[in-house]
């Protein structure tokens, strides 16, 4: 559905849900794509435990990030929406709640997340 708003097209809000097995650990994946960006939560039980922003700056090659809610020590999130933002050229919501025990498992649920953007790139 698209409508004016302000005068430019507004598609609205669209859901898209997916889920892996990772390392043994089920992770599921939620993406609400917004109006030039989109929310990504990751976990494996439905808490938002933080949540970060990035978005591209045209001063710097590296997109602009910060942490909105959570612990601070935990990066995960801030530098996954950093790498999305500058991978999609959009402005990326992530909250990432899974335990930060097992660094290869923020590898492989990235991975993940970069073969559904090369999947279902209409999604994010």
């Amino acid at each position: 559905m698209t409508e004016m708003q302000n005068g430019s097209d507004f598609r609205g809000i669209s859901v898209h849900n997916f889920s892996d097995k990772i390392l043994e650990q089920v992770v599921h994946f939620h993406v609400m794509k917004l109006d030039g960006g989109f929310f990504l939560w990751v976990g494996s039980a439905p808490v938002l435990s933080n949540l970060a922003v990035s978005m591209s700056s045209r001063y710097d090659s590296m997109p602009l990030s910060t942490l909105v809610m959570g612990d601070p020590s935990n990066t995960a999130a801030n530098s996954l929406a950093q790498r999305l933002a500058k991978r999609t050229q959009k402005q990326v919501f992530v909250s990432y709640s899974l335990p930060m025990t097992d660094s290869s498992l923020s590898l492989l649920v990235e991975n993940r997340i970069k073969k559904e953007l090369e999947l279902h790139p209409e999604n994010f």
